[in-house]
């Protein structure tokens, strides 16, 4: 039976190389982005549906989950992948941005996670898989705003998955911790060989996640290049 499966956040790092797997695997694919003008390749290659979705507005992802149901099924698994952040001196921060951060990183996996969640409990079954980074356990100097959102987005998967692990629905949250490749001009390629995360091995990781027997299930792993420090 084909798995359904929608990336929210969808773009041409992880959520690509997540999306091409998802594919590969035999998966009906969504992909989700305020702007899916930036899809279409990947939309092709993958023969996934589009959704425009802005995840920090209730209204916009009851849309893409009612659109998604009609377009695609339920979902089997779902991947929250947005990222905004705001960089800066504490005293210094714009406090619009700051709540956009808050609103994209946080608010946004609580109101995918929580619809997601509705459609998975009638179903009986589901995988609800969160991106974190090294900001998720680590807060770093003028980069408060994305430590809030990424603290606050691994409470609320740890919270998820406590709660509705006894229904079967498998919550999973990923420390990203280090810079991901972007490819040969990526400029951080200097780090050496294996120096940046690989986005296609990340992504076996998060299949694994989601395949994983249920008297197995873990709720968290976290990822590092081999040269990343502690």
């Amino acid at each position: 039976m084909t798995e359904n499966a929608l990336i929210v956040g969808a773009g041409s790092g992880l959520s690509r190389a997540l999306a091409e797997l998802f594919h590969r695997e035999g998966m009906a694919i969504g992909l989700a982005a305020r702007d899916t003008g930036k899809l279409d390749a990947l939309a092709q290659k993958t023969n996934a549906k589009t959704f425009t979705c802005d995840a920090s507005d209730p209204e916009s992802v009851d849309a893409l989950f009612a659109a998604f149901t009609i377009e695609v099924g339920t979902p089997d698994v779902v991947v929250y992948n947005p990222s905004y952040r705001t960089r800066g001196a504490f005293t210094e921060l714009d406090r619009d941005e700051v709540k956009q951060t808050l609103l994209t990183t946080a608010y946004g996996g609580f109101l995918v996670g929580q619809v997601a969640a509705k459609l998975m409990t009638d179903a009986g079954k589901g995988t609800i898989l969160f991106t974190g980074a090294s900001a998720s356990v680590k807060g770093y100097i003028n980069s408060a705003p994305f430590a809030m959102g990424k603290f606050g987005l691994r409470g609320l998967a740890q919270s998820m998955a406590r709660e509705l692990q006894p229904q079967n629905i498998h919550v999973g949250h990923f420390i990203i911790d280090g810079g991901i490749n972007r490819g040969p001009d990526d400029p951080r390629s200097n780090r050496g060989e294996d120096g940046l995360l690989d986005a296609d091995e990340i992504a076996k990781t998060y299949l694994h996640v989601h395949r994983q027997h249920r008297s197995t299930w873990t709720w968290e792993i976290e990822l590092r290049p081999w040269v990343e420090k502690f």
